[in-house]
């Protein structure tokens, strides 16, 4: 099979416009929320909404904190839904999206809903910790926080993602066959390969292997199979068990890891600061104070982004890397690569900036540039 050197035109006036709008649409996403948490700090409501959470529920600390963080979620919600919608229409705009106003509703409460879940859980587990132990409350709260990282990485296959989108087992048998041998090759046990109906709600197609242990799963969305053939399939399916083969999720772990305990840190000395010197709040276990935790962290994640984007693609690379080297041919996976980015109106040519500050994965013309010299340097009959 011979290779024929590939080059990816310039990108689309929809892909620069389509990703010009949702970068404009991540930054104001970030300037809505770290204003909203600003403004409950700087004009004292956080401590308004708490006094009156404490009114409404009769002085009774875990409900009161739930009431609160029901305020907070509410208010929220509703200063996004503008760019919520907007990003609903920009999806249609560019024909990328199915899915109807109303099924987009059903979504959104249901996120909203889980999200609520989520949040009340994790900030009644925290201040019961700083009730429970204020001066140690941020060390025994990172060692839970990474034990509930990992059990909801493990969950979110057969729990999360079927509250969105349905899933099936997949019926192409020798497709799945090839799929599953892929896998025992790379060391990895799959639990089962998965249909993802994606098509009922977006044009993108897409492929991973989700879980860990017992839900380890591949999952192919079906845009991708009606519109790839097996062996870019294969080839798209072999980079996502090169994070497996390099221990990608262990690692990912362990930076989030790290993230996470200089997060607890950092929140609990600045709310000791703004409790001991700014006189802000009452105590630390005053839930007044949880916009200021919320802000130390989204802060600090906003801060470390560059970082983790770059970290995320040298994975992405060194995936890249072990899919040429357990597939015959290199040509599917840059078939593969060059369809995706035409069905996702991905940004082929992202300007250097662009590509540090938003992009956790390579350019794909990057990723079929050095699939092409690796394929001429390892396999030179296939270049020729």
């Amino acid at each position: 099979m011979t290779m024929t050197e590939t080059h990816l035109h310039p990108d689309t006036t929809d892909a620069r416009e389509y990703n010009r709008a949702r970068r404009w649409v991540e930054i104001g996403d970030l300037v809505i929320s770290f204003g909203f948490l600003i403004a409950l700090l700087a004009t004292g409501w956080t401590n308004v909404l708490s006094s009156l959470a404490t009114h409404i529920g009769g002085d009774h600390y875990v409900l009161d904190l739930f009431i609160y963080i029901t305020f907070l979620s509410v208010i929220s919600k509703v200063l996004g839904f503008g760019l919520d919608f907007y990003s609903f229409r920009l999806e249609h705009r560019f024909n990328l999206s199915n899915q109807r106003l109303g099924s987009w509703i059903k979504d959104e409460i249901k996120g909203w809903v889980l999200g609520l879940v989520l949040a009340t859980f994790l900030a009644e587990m925290v201040y019961a910790l700083i009730r429970f132990s204020p001066q140690y409350w941020w060390i025994i709260g990172w060692v839970v926080f990474i034990g509930l990282f990992i059990f909801f990485a493990q969950i979110a296959p057969v729990v999360l993602f079927p509250l969105f989108y349905k899933f099936a087992p997949l019926q192409n048998d020798e497709l799945k066959a090839r799929l599953v041998r892929l896998g025992e090759r790379s060391g990895t046990r799959v639990r089962g390969v998965y249909e993802w109906k994606l098509s009922e709600k977006s044009k993108k197609a897409n492929a991973a292997l989700t879980g860990l242990g017992n839900t380890r799963r591949i999952i192919l969305a079906d845009t991708l199979l009606e519109n790839y053939s097996n062996d870019e399939i294969e080839a798209v399916l072999a980079h996502e068990l090169g994070h497996h083969v390099h221990s990608h999720m262990v690692k990912m772990i362990v930076v989030q890891a790290l993230v996470t305990l200089a997060g607890f840190w950092a929140a609990n000395e600045v709310l000791r600061y703004a409790i001991d010197e700014q006189r802000m709040f009452q105590h630390l276990a005053d839930f007044a104070n949880l916009p200021l935790l919320a802000l130390v962290a989204s802060g600090l994640s906003l801060i470390l982004m560059p970082a983790l984007n770059a970290y995320s693609r040298f994975t992405e690379r060194q995936a890249d890397l072990y899919c040429w080297q357990c597939v015959a041919d290199v040509t599917p996976y840059i078939s593969a690569m060059e369809k995706l980015g035409k069905q996702n109106l991905s940004e082929s040519h992202p300007s250097r900036l662009v590509e540090l500050l938003f992009h956790s994965h390579p350019p794909i013309s990057k990723r079929i540039a050095a699939a092409e010299a690796w394929a001429r340097n390892h396999r030179p009959s296939l270049a020729s």
